[in-house]
């Protein structure tokens, strides 16, 4: 099943590619904005109604005492929760996003930049930020993501076919930088070069000193106490014919990254990984109401054997952690991994205040001895859609998943992808 499976998705991604770069061929080379064909570059926001308008409705604030910003450029959301986080507990996490334009917006994409730390009371804490800069008629476009992060994680090794209760929990100091530039070369699409370092800092099982290298099989980065440094130069390639991240219009998203870690640059090993990110957002009405499908699947993969443990391919781990809703984080790691999402996105209410999302993934991983997908996982779920900012249209995401043996749920800004 899972060879037919993933023949469909390497079939899929050929034609997205193909239509993709057609539409590109047929677009004047002029600023960089939603074909018509595609939908309306920025959405009408006269009719909708957000948590804003809501909140300075029960406060009886009047429009006439707000002042008026007719060319506001920066929107931010907030959103404060409590969540559990790998190895048990929960921890306290504030999410704030900021959303701008760095260029008139019918030329210029929408800018954002997120800021998410967390704190479990005791020892266990994060703080990354990542951004997405567009400049000014998407000439260039800048994406960071640093991250520094204190916290144990549940391993179930490499392969597809794991007990849910055999696994094992390590911990470990995380630091990620990663930084790229990119310079747009045709409308919507764009290369570049970039730079990214992984670096695990004092990797230790709960168990024994040799633990986690006994449970994985695996003899790259898993001795008790050890660092993992990679680090390397990066090509990448992006068509992005939406234009707003955090809840995309219709459009295409096509991004691959090839990455080259050597001592050369600075790695502890020589290792090499591709990855290719294909994303299509499909409007299934004409009228003002959301009503639209989203499609993702990405491929990523080592493409030689030098690769520590946790910078193998694993669920979860994708560029914005959003993959695998209904799995845990780690579950299922391998020298490559495939993951392929759908989700239906409707609004409830007529001003777009309230909506809702019905979704569904399934993903394989290889296997440790034969290098094949074999096993195929899927899970599905739905969530609730509360309109934060119709400004920079930025959503509150309320979704529960479940797998054959797990289920999840949280809160997050914007959409999962």
């Amino acid at each position: 099943m899972v060879k037919y499976v993933l023949s469909a998705l390497v079939i899929w991604g050929m034609v997205t590619a193909g239509s993709a770069m057609a539409q590109t061929s047929n677009q004047p080379a002029a600023p960089d904005r939603l074909p018509d064909s595609v939908g309306k570059s920025r959405p009408d926001t006269a009719y909708q109604k957000d948590l804003i308008d809501v909140f300075r409705a029960l406060l009886d604030v009047r429009k006439s005492r707000v002042k008026e910003e007719p060319g506001r450029r920066v929107y931010f959301s907030f959103l404060p929760t409590a969540s559990t986080i790998p190895g048990g507990g929960r921890a306290l996490i504030t999410s704030t996003t900021a959303g701008f334009y760095l260029g008139d917006r019918s030329t210029t994409n929408l800018s954002s930049i997120s800021f998410s730390p967390y704190w479990n009371f005791h020892q266990r804490y994060g703080v990354p930020i990542r951004s997405n800069i567009w400049l000014r008629n998407n000439k260039w476009f800048i994406s960071g993501d640093s991250r520094f992060l204190v916290y144990p994680q549940y391993t179930w090794g490499l392969g597809g076919n794991r007990s849910s209760n055999d696994k094992l929990l390590i911990d470990y100091n995380y630091i990620r930088l990663y930084q790229s530039l990119l310079r747009r070369i045709k409308p919507y699409l764009l290369v570049g070069v970039g730079y990214d370092i992984d670096y695990r800092i004092n990797i230790q099982s709960e168990i024994d000193q040799n633990n986690l290298e006994k449970f994985s099989d695996y003899p790259l980065g898993t001795r008790h106490g050890q660092n993992s440094f990679s680090a390397g130069p990066t090509l990448n390639v992006l068509y992005d014919s939406r234009n707003n991240s955090l809840n995309p219009l219709p459009g295409w998203y096509i991004n691959g990254i090839y990455r080259l870690n050597s001592p050369v640059f600075g790695s502890s090993r020589h290792w090499q990984s591709l990855y290719i990110d294909v994303r299509k957002y499909i409007s299934l009405s004409h009228t003002r109401q959301q009503n639209k499908l989203a499609l993702w699947a990405y491929y990523w993969t080592t493409l030689n054997q030098g690769a520590p443990y946790l910078d193998l391919p694993s669920l979860g781990w994708d560029p914005f952690n959003r993959s695998g809703r209904g799995f845990e984080q780690n579950r299922y790691r391998g020298r490559g991994l495939i993951d392929v999402e759908a989700e239906y996105r409707r609004d409830i209410t007529r001003n777009g205040l309230v909506g809702f999302v019905l979704f569904a993934n399934a993903n394989s991983v290889t296997e440790p001895v034969t290098g094949r997908y074999r096993y195929l996982h899927p899970a599905a779920g739905a969530g609730l859609r509360l309109k934060f900012n119709k400004g920079s249209n930025t959503n509150i995401g309320f979704d529960f998943a479940r797998s054959k043996d797990h289920s999840t749920y949280g809160l997050s800004i914007g959409e999962a992808f």
